[in-house]
Order: structure tokens, then sequence, then C-alpha cells
């Protein structure tokens, strides 16, 4: 990554048993402008706040995710890969008209993939989903990653499945849309195992149900600090990961999945 004068901070000891990739996090930092989304504007939640947050949980890197509060801003990201350090990799919001240079320099900070927010405002054109997609992907070697209830996704399945790589953001967030889920992830699609308090799905059998269908297909994320959440992360939910998948199969949620996609600069060999 490139340096603007900006230093990682120092990371603090990490006391977790199991080391853990963090797919899904929010940096919040006050010096750069949010954006009011349908009347909701979050309060700071800095690299220090993330590491004080994470300090017992044995992450060793992550993805730091665009928030629609954070529209297209750039800079906010940037700023906090750089603090964070090599083990973690940023996920954008960008608008169609982006320009190949500038997805080429976010790709030199550290930005792996590309974020559509469906969740929080109208849906989107999804054959400029899909050029954006590829464009990204050929240029940078970016997968794309959705925030939605999966069954807005339903009249859109073909599509998904063109696409080169594919992420559902935190289990699909429906119960209703847990046989379409599992359709995705037989052609490929990969699921975050994050926001367990936005969904109303039954968690450990979600899990278990992935899983069995394409054990490669889960990755844990604290979605700290869970702007919006019914009921916010709490550790709890990586023994909730582990009790529903058992030893081997919560390693590849809790890590070496997510390494595998997302290539942090630095990270541990996967076995």
């Amino acid at each position: 990554m490139s340096s603007n004068n900006v230093t990682p901070l120092s990371q603090p000891h990490r006391t977790g048993a199991t080391t853990c990739f963090d797919a899904h996090c929010h940096i919040i930092d006050p010096r750069f402008g949010l954006i009011d989304n349908q009347g909701y504007r979050p309060s700071p939640f800095t690299v220090e706040d993330y590491y004080r947050a994470t300090d017992k949980l044995g992450i060793i890197g992550g993805a730091v995710v665009a928030g629609s509060f954070q529209g297209f801003q750039q800079q906010w990201l940037r700023t906090a890969l750089m603090e964070l350090g090599p083990g973690f990799v940023g996920v954008a919001q960008l608008p169609f008209e982006a320009t190949d240079e500038e997805i080429l320099a976010l790709a030199e900070a550290g930005v792996r993939a590309l974020r559509f927010n469906l969740h929080r405002g109208p849906l989107p054109d999804f054959e400029q989903i899909e050029a954006m997609a590829q464009r990204c992907f050929e240029l940078a070697d970016w997968h794309v990653e959705f925030y939605c209830d999966v069954r807005e996704l339903a009249s859109h399945q073909a599509l998904l499945t063109r696409l080169p790589r594919v992420v559902i953001d935190h289990l699909g967030l429906s119960r209703e849309g847990l046989g379409l889920l599992l359709e995705l992830v037989d052609a490929g699609v990969k699921v975050k195992a994050s926001g367990f308090g936005r969904t109303d799905c039954d968690i450990p059998a979600t899990l278990a149900a992935i899983a069995e269908r394409n054990r490669h297909a889960l990755m844990f994320g604290t979605d700290l600090p869970s702007t919006r959440a019914p009921r916010p992360f709490h550790p709890d939910d990586i023994g909730l990961i582990r009790h529903a998948l058992g030893p081997e199969e919560s390693r590849l949620a809790l890590r070496d999945n997510a390494l595998a996609l997302y290539r942090p600069d630095s990270s541990p060999d996967i076995a």
C-alpha cells in the first residue's frame, strides 16, 4: 500500500485461542464526513475502537466494508487500511461511472471488492451491476458483495451466477430466503456469517446447511460496530459458529475461506 504520511497504528496483543479473519467490519472515522441515510448517522467507531472491541477475539486481519452512510467517499477507507496495516483489505462502494484508473488506485490501496447496498436504498439497474462487476474483476480481480434480503435477488438469479465471484452479507437476512440462498451457494456464491442480530434465520441450522452445500462458502464477520442492528455482535457468536460447524468446518468459516478470497498482503499460510 502507498502511504500519505499515515502509518499503521500499533496493534494490541491478540489473546484469542483461535485466530479469525473478520470478513465484515466498519470503521467510522469522525475526521471524514458522513451522509445521512434514511435519517440515520452513526456514532464514531475508529481503528482504536475496533482494536479495543476485538482485543480478545484472535483477529488477524479483516475486510473493512463501506457503509451506506459513507457513500462514494474513499479517503476514509484508504486511511483506515493504512492505519490497520497489511492484514486488512477494503470493500468499496463506487458509482457506475468510476474510471479504470480510480479502480486500479483503490486496488493498490488494498481494496479487494465492490459492494452494492440494496437494503438501504432503491434497487439499481442489474445490467449496470453486471457490467461494473465484470469490469472490476477484469481490471483488479475484485469480487462483488451484496447487502440485501436475498429474496430481492430471486429474479436476478441467472445474472448472479454469471458474475465472476459473489458474496452475500449477513446470511441473506431472511429465513424465507434460505432455499434461494442455498441454490446460490451451489452455484459458487459465498455467504458472510455475520450480522446474526439482523436476520430472522435459525442461525445454527442456516450455518450447517450452507457448510453442507459448500464447506468453502461461509466467512465469519463481526459486523462491528453493528450499526442499526437490533442485536449487536457478541463474542459468543464465534462460539455459536464453532458449535454449529465443528472444529474443521469452523476453522474454514472463521479464517481460511476469507483469507483465500480477500488475499490480504500479510496472512498466515492456509492449511
